[in-house]
Formats: C-alpha cells, structure tokens, sequence
C-alpha cells in the first residue's frame, strides 16, 4: 500500500513538473497530464502526433473534480453524467469557458469522464483534480496495452506509473450530453 502512495506522490510530482505521464485506464494504457498545463498539453499533442483540432479527454476520480468544467450544466444533465458515473463512460459536455483551447480542440464541447479504475481514481485525489487522458498511443497506431508498448513508442519522453489495466475490452463509450449521441461504443 505504501509503495503505491509513493509511486502516486512521484507521479503527481511529475505532473507539476510538467510531465507527460502514462499509466492504466480501463481498457487501455493512457497518456495525461496537467490540463492547465499549455506547454504539456502541446507536448502530448506532439508526441502523439495527434491533429489539434481532435481535442483531449479530461479523467477525475470523481464528479467534484470536474466542477470548474460543468458549471452551468442544468440538474438534468448533472443527473444523467452521475447515473452514468464511475465508468467507462465519456460525455461531451458544453465548453463553459473553462477548458484551455487545445484541451477543447476545434469543439464547443469538452470530453468529460470519472473512473472507475482504482489507480486512476488515487491519482486524481493525488493530483487535486482531473488529468488529461488520451490513449498513449501515436496518431493511427493501436493503443499501448501495457508499460512495455509504452517505453517501446514514446522510450523517456514519458514518465510511467505501472500498473493493472481496468479489466474493460473496449475503451469508453462516447456520448454528447446534450444530444444524447452516441459517438462511440
């Protein structure tokens, strides 16, 4: 238990560096880091030569964390991501002005979602908030499905925080909050 807080405390450390950092979602390895961070968000973009428009995933330990980015969302909304949450589940939710431009990409909405997955769930309680999340693979290639794909694409460009995957065959469905859209299943 302790060697996991310290991994976490050096991960978190990391972070308010400015590193990118990669460790285990649900269902595959993902690539983060501090979302109001621009460098490191241009960072990420570049190492996985990701288009900028496309926008980032934001991942919390919980619904509190993502309150500066759902502020303005009605109680119907709010119940809908809260029924939906923790899990695999991303939602679409309207910028309120929040999200940093290259969080957002092109969008007038930001991806939004709350894990289920124990290790990501410490970390954002860690950290004091969501992270960036995008799968730690580069542009068109299949996502790193452990720490050994990782170090193989991005070698020390990343720091690691090792552990299990979530145990989920696909990665999060995508839905738009306001539509009620299904992006992705």
């Amino acid at each position: 238990m302790q060697e996991t807080a310290d991994r976490i405390a050096d991960a978190v450390a990391a972070l308010r560096r400015g590193a990118l950092l990669a460790y285990p979602t649900e269902a595959v390895w993902g690539l983060g880091c501090d979302p109001d961070d621009d460098a490191a968000l241009a960072r990420l973009i570049a190492l996985k030569q990701r288009d900028p428009a496309k926008g980032l995933i934001l991942i919390a330990g919980d619904m509190d964390q993502l309150e500066p980015w759902l502020a303005g969302l009605d109680a119907p909304q709010r119940a809908r991501l809260a029924e939906s949450w923790p899990g695999p589940n991303t939602w679409l939710v309207p910028d309120n002005g929040r999200a940093r431009p290259l969080l957002r990409g092109e969008h007038t909405s930001l991806a939004v979602r709350v894990s289920d997955h124990p290790l990501v769930r410490q970390l954002c309680a860690a950290f004091g908030g969501p992270l960036v999340s995008s799968s730690a693979n580069r542009a068109g290639e299949p996502p790193a499905m452990s720490a050994a794909d990782v170090r193989a694409a991005f070698g020390e460009a990343v720091t690691l925080l090792d552990g299990a995957l979530g145990g989920y065959a696909r990665p999060s469905t995508i839905r738009d909050l306001q539509s009620g859209e299904t992006l992705r299943r």
